[in-house]
């Protein structure tokens, strides 16, 4: 291994910027063996780049650049080298970032918390409650509307923690409120705008901004709010970006992993967090069936009462689960939650039919047999507690955007503990019977997903009506499959899983006389928080002119399980001139996701844009309506049946 010198510096800050230059001048003699180097490191794993000099040269400027992402960058590294023999001298070595000199910059702010907010609350009076969920309205609009907070010249979270301890211990409304200003004051001057950028716009969501003078502020904090409102903004933001098809990205979020169980300040930012998120940037915050802002005012004593970790924990779903969206749950196998409902699970399948949770399959043959349940019993009890009673108890526990969807959620839960055995007491005809079952790891049961399917992805199933399964089939398979029903009087598409692939384009190409638009998206702004304006995007429209499309009936298969991707391959193929849907109600959660994290460690997601027909009806919470009605009965699981798929084949022969 060659010798080597080395002079290095960690610089442990971060800045706001899209690229960084290292400039410096370099002298080498006779450098042989390796070479010298002037090395630029962006860390964790950003990027490094390095000029290498050879030989023996004058005086020379040299400058190494790295593309920046500043959400993710922990330090930069600087390092001047000599790998090899010979000599090298280094002169004015100096930082650029977009060509300003690093020391006349400003970091971006860190927090020092030690994962401690310094807050400590043991009660909430009425007064502190109102002051709090005044802290969070404002907090939260500041952030995403306020110049210089937007461009991340604050570290946020510490701001919340500086601020709240001053505004609980107010005396009056007269203290809070110049509190308030002053606060909003040292944050600087803004540049108010008169620029209307959405008039020609259909707007479909305008932001909830009337508590600025409706929520009984003095008028100098009224004046203050109101000229934040109107300041000139870009859609450059430091804790938001748009990403594909107008989702958003939340960045520069920390989650605080490693708080075990959060203290009162933690958990009121993981509140006043979510809550602006939803504020501002949810396309159907107003489906949410409820003035949102009531919901801070509850939630403010529901989170700081609770007194461990899966309190918490549970709070924060619960709280999830009042915007009503499939799409919004606690993410990644959350181990709080998976103890909480159970880490083992019974060998079988239930699914609610006829509004009743129903054995409908086994996880595993073997075990699934030894439990002494068939296919078709229904479950009563659990543990002694009545299924009906379970239900009404895991209700707010279960983000969904409709019930059927709840229920789809709850069915697998009902059979998990910690124990080694679960005690049922089920019906099969007419007979009640108890039983204790064994359970097991899920890695033991290899429970699949209840998405996805392994079935072929095309069949005849007749001569003259073909079947595909929208959960398997690939975008390579549709030129072939199209040659085998091109000419049927009936083509069945199963849309009762997830997609596997984008194929309905292409598959619409085939089936469409014609170019048509399906879809309307509603799209947030970044410059406005809380606008959502209707846009007819790229993937809005399907087919082609196509004087050989298809004919025959299209019938498409729907239930609970057609969510988000499927239900937009549904309103695809639907706009077929013979188009039928059968089924049942679908998960009512369309369009892309933002995903974010909130403090200790919790991870979560909302739908972020919002999905119409082109005449502007719903699909979010209603979901995909079948032209007919069907649902599987007891009697058709038990023997056997698949009644939609029965029903789409009556369709087709007609």
């Amino acid at each position: 291994m060659p010798k080597f010198g080395i002079l290095g510096k960690i610089i442990p800050e971060n800045f706001n910027g899209k690229q960084i230059t290292l400039s410096g001048y370099i002298k080498t003699e006779n450098v042989a063996d390796g070479y010298a180097s002037l090395l630029l490191r962006i860390d964790p794993g950003i990027g490094v780049n390095e000029v290498k000099i050879e030989g023996t040269t004058d005086w020379t400027k040299y400058e190494v650049k790295i593309p920046m992402i500043p959400e993710k960058t922990r330090n930069f590294a600087i390092a001047a080298m000599l790998v090899g023999k010979g000599k090298v001298w280094f002169d004015s070595l100096v930082i650029f970032i977009d060509g300003k000199d690093i020391s006349q910059l400003t970091p971006i702010p860190t927090t020092n918390l030690n994962n401690d907010s310094k807050i400590t609350i043991d009660k909430l009076s009425d007064t502190q409650i109102k002051y709090l969920a005044d802290l969070g309205l404002i907090w939260g609009f500041l952030k995403y509307y306020h110049p210089t907070v937007t461009k991340g010249d604050y570290n946020w979270d510490y701001e919340l923690f500086k601020i709240a301890s001053k505004i609980l211990n107010s005396n009056n409304t007269n203290q809070r409120d110049e509190i308030f200003v002053n606060w909003i004051k040292s944050l600087g001057e803004v540049l108010e705008t008169k620029e209307d950028t959405v008039s020609n716009a259909e707007i479909k969501l305008k932001p909830d901004l009337d508590w600025i003078n409706n929520s009984g502020f003095s008028n100098e904090l009224s004046f203050l709010l109101t000229s934040v409102k109107n300041a000139r903004r870009t859609e450059e933001n430091y804790y938001v970006k748009h990403k594909f098809a107008g989702s958003f990205e939340f960045k520069n979020e920390d989650s605080y992993p490693n708080v075990n169980y959060p203290d009162a300040g933690f958990r009121l930012l993981a509140l006043f967090k979510y809550w602006n998120i939803v504020q501002y940037f949810f396309p159907y915050k107003y489906l949410i069936g409820e003035d949102w802002k009531n919901v801070l005012t509850e939630f403010i004593p529901k989170i700081i009462a609770t007194k461990n970790k899966t309190e918490y924990t549970l709070t924060v779903l619960e709280l999830i689960g009042r915007i009503h969206d499939t799409h919004a749950t606690i993410l990644n196998e959350n181990r709080i939650l998976n103890d909480y409902f159970g880490k083992y699970y019974a060998p079988v399948e239930l699914t609610f039919i006829e509004e009743q949770p129903v054995v409908t399959r086994y996880w595993d043959d073997i075990w699934g047999k030894e439990t002494g349940l068939k296919i078709g019993d229904i479950l009563l009890k659990v543990n002694n507690i009545p299924v009906n009673d379970i239900i009404k108890n895991a209700l707010k526990y279960t983000p969904a955007s409709n019930y059927p969807t709840q229920l789809r959620e709850i069915a697998g839960k009902l059979l998990r503990t910690n124990d080694s055995i679960i005690n049922i007491e089920f019906k099969r005809n007419k007979n009640i019977q108890n039983k204790a079952i064994k359970v097991y790891a899920d890695n033991d049961l290899d429970i699949p997903d209840e998405f996805n399917t392994n079935d072929t992805c095309f069949k005849m199933i007749a001569k003259d009506i073909a079947y595909i399964n929208n959960g398997s089939i690939k975008i390579n398979d549709v030129p072939q499959i199209w040659k085998e029903i091109q000419h049927t009087k009936g083509l069945i598409i199963d849309i009762r899983n997830y997609p596997s692939e984008d194929v309905f384009p292409s598959l619409c190409n085939y089936l469409m006389p014609k170019s048509v638009a399906f879809a309307k998206f509603s799209v947030g702004s970044i410059s406005t928080p809380g606008l959502f304006v209707m846009r007819f995007l790229l993937g809005t429209t399907v087919g082609t002119e196509n004087k050989n499309y298809y004919e025959g009936k299209v019938i498409i298969l729907v239930n609970e399980k057609t969510q988000s991707a499927a239900e937009y391959c549904a309103m695809a193929y639907r706009v077929h001139p013979n188009a039928v849907v059968i089924g049942s109600t679908t998960a009512g959660a369309d369009g892309n996701v933002s995903s974010f994290d909130l403090p200790g460690g919790i991870s979560t997601r909302i739908s972020a844009i919002g999905v119409y027909y082109p005449d502007g009806k719903e699909t979010q919470r209603i979901g995909i309506i079948p032209d007919i009605e069907i649902k599987p009965t007891i009697r058709g699981i038990i023997e056997g049946h698949d009644e939609i798929l029965e029903k789409a084949i009556e369709v087709a022969n007609k």
